[in-house]
């Protein structure tokens, strides 16, 4: 994860190779409506409805930015083999964290993702906490906020996925083809002086939302 880090040539192939897949299965189209990519400090946060989500996001990135932006993803279901392990380390150089983090100490289980802010680099983020049905975005755990109130020169970038739930529902371990899109939105405003958490995650909440086609 960090920047002395070197990708490995075949850490680069699998990653192009898995790019290609993805968009290939899905024929997901990346729609940048609010915002350019960017080599900036991002908190790009989506909506968690497949396996496939962090990956979409991140194949939807130049090339040459994927290294710098690094989703977050469950300890528990990444570490389960060894290829599952190469891929999130070596490939999407992943923060894993505990999906029951809610219940442990919120500055141990924010540290790795503050690593990556204070390297200037970026974050794939799910609000949420844990997979929804697709059809509508749950109330968003606590701790994007927290990143916001450490990191407010991060830019917070709202990204939307339709129909990626049908083209690998939950229990299903191959990808069905289907179109999909991942839509990027325009960066929040910066969180305001008085701002409390409940009114900014329901303020990036609501951003989510309006990027519903």
């Amino acid at each position: 994860m960090a920047n002395s880090h070197k990708i490995s040539l075949l850490a680069k192939g699998m990653g192009a190779t898995l790019s290609g897949l993805c968009r290939l299965l899905t024929g997901v189209q990346a729609r940048w409506i609010g915002c350019e990519p960017s080599i900036a400090s991002r908190i790009y946060y989506a909506n968690h409805s497949s396996h496939l989500d962090g990956l979409v996001i991140w194949s939807g990135l130049p090339p040459k930015l994927r290294h710098q932006v690094h989703p977050v993803a469950a300890r528990d279901y990444w570490g389960k083999t060894k290829l599952r392990r190469y891929l999130i380390h070596q490939v999407f150089r992943a923060v894993l964290v505990e999906r029951n983090g809610e219940n442990k100490s919120k500055e141990r289980v924010l540290a790795p993702l503050e690593t990556v802010l204070a390297q200037q680099e970026s974050l794939i983020i799910f609000p949420e906490g844990t997979r929804g049905d697709g059809e509508q975005i749950n109330p968003f755990k606590s701790g994007l906020y927290h990143l916001v109130r450490k990191y407010p020169d991060a830019e917070i970038v709202p990204v939307y996925f339709e129909n990626l739930n049908r083209a690998l529902p939950k229990g299903k371990k191959l990808p069905i083809p289907i179109i999909c899109s991942v839509t990027f939105g325009k960066p929040l405003d910066k969180l305001g002086e008085n701002e409390s958490k409940e009114e900014f995650l329901q303020r990036a909440r609501f951003a989510l939302e309006e990027l519903v086609l």
